[in-house]
């Protein structure tokens, strides 16, 4: 794996665009210029990997937009050493810009292909993140309560078991929706029974599977 000037500055241009398209927050862009992207991409499309788009990764999975990985960060709202689930690791990438932001990450993946690439791939990069091959759906409740939960997939509803492993003042970032696009939303935890939910615009997921059966 190589990172050249060439990548680098690549990456500069694309946190450009970042910043035109508003996100604010310079941790989290910081994090996006630490995490080489055309790491988890076929070679077939480095030379795209810093162009705002997702690109396909195997298994009817994507990579998602730079945007898209920025944003969810962004939402989360987080400092260096909380606890995070992410439901969905993919390619690794928003994985490994997690463990960027000095995030405690744990993250559930259920196509075994993308978990077996996915892990040697982020620890050889240096990251440590708990990775489990598994269905993310029900969460991961014997690490739980999580300061934040991330989800990189359309959901169809809320999960009711995320909620439950939320700390409160936790904060779950959500895709919610059926067909090409999904509302982004928000949830904060404020009591045991409790949320804030906030509206975030549209973006495009693949779904989220349906639940089954996992070993807790």
């Amino acid at each position: 794996m190589k990172d050249e000037y060439r990548h680098k500055g690549q990456r500069r241009k694309m946190i450009d665009e970042l910043r035109a398209l508003g996100i604010t927050d310079e941790g989290v862009l910081e994090a996006i210029d630490r995490v080489p992207r055309h790491f988890f991409l076929s070679s077939a499309f480095e030379q795209f990997a810093y162009q705002n788009k997702a690109f396909q990764i195997g298994s009817g999975q994507t990579i998602s937009k730079p945007h898209t990985v920025a944003k969810q960060t962004e939402l989360l709202q987080l400092s260096a050493g909380e606890k995070v689930l992410e439901i969905g690791t993919g390619s690794g990438y928003q994985c490994a810009v997690l463990c960027a932001m000095g995030y405690k990450v744990f993250s559930i993946e259920r196509q075994r292909n993308l978990f077996e690439k996915a892990r040697p791939l982020l620890a050889a990069m240096g990251f440590k993140p708990d990775l489990f091959y598994g269905d993310g759906y029900k969460g991961k409740a014997v690490f739980a309560p999580f300061d934040g939960i991330i989800v990189t997939c359309g959901a169809p509803e809320v999960p009711e078991a995320l909620l439950k492993q939320l700390k409160i003042g936790g904060r779950l970032v959500i895709p919610v929706g059926e067909g090409d696009t999904q509302r982004m939303f928000t949830l904060t935890r404020t009591t045991e029974a409790d949320f804030v939910r906030e509206e975030h615009g549209d973006f495009a997921f693949v779904p989220m599977l349906a639940s089954r059966a996992q070993d807790k």
